[in-house]
C-alpha cells in the first residue's frame, strides 16, 4: 500500500492532474493514427505511381506457334564467366497456353517443356556461340 501511495503521488506531482495527462495520452494516440492512415496512403500511391511507370516499361510480345524464340536462363550466373550468354535455343514454339505460359520444342532433341512467356524473346536467325566468353575488341 505504501510504494502504491509513493507511486500514485509521483504520478501525480509529475503530471500535476491526472486528467489532463489522460487527455494529453489521447491526443497522442489520435495523432499516432493520423500519421499511420497518411503513410498508408503515401505508400498506396507510391505503389501505384511505380505500377504505372513500370507498366509503361512493359512492351507486349506476341509470339505464334512455329516461331523461333530463345529462352533466359536466370541460374546461369552460378556458372563462372560473366560474359556467357544467358539465353538458350533457339526453340520452336509448339504451343501457346492461356495467361502467358508457352511450350517449346528443342528441335535438335525434340523435347519439349513449358515455360513463362517473360523469360523468352524473338529469335530472328544467325548461331548462337555459347561457348565463347571473350569477345576480341578491334581499334576501329
Amino acid at each position: 500500500m505504501e510504494s502504491e501511495h509513493k507511486a500514485y503521488w509521483a504520478i501525480k506531482r509529475l503530471n500535476l492532474d491526472l486528467d489532463a495527462a489522460g487527455e494529453k495520452r489521447l491526443l497522442q494516440l489520435n495523432e499516432l493514427e493520423e500519421f499511420r492512415s497518411q503513410s498508408y496512403k503515401n505508400a498506396r500511391l507510391y505503389k501505384e505511381k511505380t505500377k504505372l511507370w513500370h507498366d509503361r516499361k512493359i512492351h507486349p510480345r506476341n509470339f505464334e506457334v512455329g516461331q523461333q524464340a530463345l529462352l533466359f536462363n536466370s541460374r546461369l550466373r552460378l556458372f563462372p564467366g560473366k560474359l556467357k550468354s544467358r539465353w538458350s535455343g533457339p526453340f520452336k514454339i509448339a504451343q501457346i497456353y492461356p495467361f502467358g505460359a508457352v511450350e517449346l520444342e528443342d528441335e535438335k532433341s525434340g523435347r519439349t517443356f513449358k515455360v513463362n512467356g517473360q523469360r523468352i524473346k524473338h529469335y530472328f536467325g544467325g548461331e548462337v556461340d555459347r561457348q565463347q566468353e571473350a569477345m576480341p575488341l578491334h581499334d576501329g
